[in-house]
């Protein structure tokens, strides 16, 4: 007796292509409302953000910068983990560090009146403040890891050069637990060196 085929279990629904095409589609009209989603989990997907903001599918480098966008439009953080969502469905995907980059800062104005405006690898551009705040975390050698949170918990790593930049443009600033260098931008400051390791 013939078996009818199985649909073919070593590829994990749904594909890239077909996310591609639901992204597309949803964000037609604008941004697509991820966080309204709340789609069924269809399983992992091989897909991966590199430190470098590199995204991978199948251990390849996705080489289309208009696709990486669409992703990018379509990633969702929930208790810890990430997310591709559609309205109809989720997939899980790894990210190294943060899934985006900030490649550039725009610096305009001084001290308090300062305003910085970073721009990501997928083209988002956000002005750091109450709603997009600067935090810098330390490894075990101290080397800093600076981030801007870009949406809906979704931060950017500060990449070396723009980090450098502002290290110029940081000043004294009031913080608790010590005296830091920091960054003025939207009315608050972020510290990002304690004066001590000067």
């Amino acid at each position: 007796m013939t078996q009818t085929p199985k649909p073919q279990n070593d590829v994990k629904p749904p594909s890239a292509d077909g996310l591609a095409q639901a992204a597309s589609t949803a964000s037609k009209k604008g941004p697509p409302p991820v966080h309204l989603w709340n789609p069924p989990f269809c399983g992992d997907m091989d897909m991966e953000i590199r430190r470098d903001g590199t995204w991978f599918y199948l251990g390849t480098p996705i080489g289309r910068p208009a696709l990486v966008k669409l992703f990018a439009s379509i990633l969702k953080l929930e208790d810890g983990k990430y997310f591709l969502v559609t309205p109809v469905e989720k997939v899980g995907i790894r990210v190294v560090d943060a899934p985006f980059v900030a490649v550039d800062c725009d610096i305009s104005g001084e001290g308090t009146a300062q305003t910085l405006r970073f721009t990501t690898n997928v083209g988002d551009t956000v002005t750091a403040g109450p709603d997009h705040p600067i935090r810098v975390t330390r490894d075990a050698d101290g080397e800093p890891s600076p981030y801007v949170h870009i949406r809906r918990g979704l931060e950017a790593l500060i990449d070396r050069k723009t980090f450098y930049r502002l290290v110029d443009h940081a000043v004294p600033g009031p913080h608790e637990g010590g005296d830091w260098l920091g960054l003025w931008s939207g009315g608050l400051f972020f510290p990002i060196i304690p004066m001590a390791e000067l």
